[in-house]
């Protein structure tokens, strides 16, 4: 099985977490374009969604999906995305695509958050992928050079602007023991918007695409 077999695999299995008549929250990626295709197999039996990203957006709509302006949702049973890294504890690096602040934010409102990823980015400990963090463009540098007192060698993502218009620092050579609280001290910094740390609300289920097919771990 491929690795991009793996995603579909775990996306698919991800529809039996979605309930008739309700709103679902979905995210952004490669991985998460598998589950938008699968969910527009179902989309009869479900109200719409919430996206995080405008590319997310697009792919539903195409596929006559209803896309809802989260402030007029008042609550999603269900977030479904994917990972750059996950930890047995449930701890997440996302942001890979930039969408970071919006899964962030919708991953808030859901009740569950379902992480679904192929098996290679289960790992250890988190840092191996660089952690993407969004700050307000005027406040470039002097993040940088702060994130450099964190331990980290932060590189500016060049060319890449988010939907809410800022910019994207990729920290590399973090070494990630304490998830939770990197991410708050990260988050403090002024001029950040939010970092790729998914640890204060990490995944309540990880759907894993392997060689033998799906696995659901709570």
């Amino acid at each position: 099985m491929t690795q991009d077999e793996m995603k579909k695999a775990a996306a698919i299995k991800a529809l039996e977490f979605i309930e008739n008549d309700t709103i679902v929250g979905v995210g952004t990626g490669s991985t998460v374009n598998h589950f938008i295709d699968a969910l527009a197999t179902i989309k009869d039996k479900i109200t719409g969604a919430v996206s995080s990203s405008e590319e997310s957006s697009k792919r539903l709509i195409a596929h006559g999906i209803e896309v809802f302006d989260l402030n007029n949702v008042d609550v999603l049973d269900v977030y479904i995305d994917g990972a750059d890294e996950i930890t047995k504890h449930m701890s997440m690096i996302k942001g890979g695509g930039a969408a970071l602040t919006r899964e962030k934010i919708v991953a808030a409102v859901a009740k569950k958050f379902i992480c679904i990823a192929d098996s290679s980015k289960q790992v250890e400990l988190l840092g191996d992928f660089p952690l993407p963090v969004e700050v307000i463009p005027m406040a470039r540098s002097y993040v940088a050079r702060e994130l450099v007192k964190l331990g980290g060698d932060p590189e500016y993502r060049q060319g890449v602007i988010t939907d809410n218009g800022n910019v994207i620092l990729d920290v590399h050579n973090l070494n990630i023991l304490d998830p939770k609280q990197l991410e708050t001290d990260i988050n403090a910094i002024v001029g950040v918007v939010t970092n790729g740390l998914f640890a204060q609300r990490g995944a309540d289920v990880l759907i894993l695409g392997s060689e033998s097919g799906s696995q659901v771990i709570k």
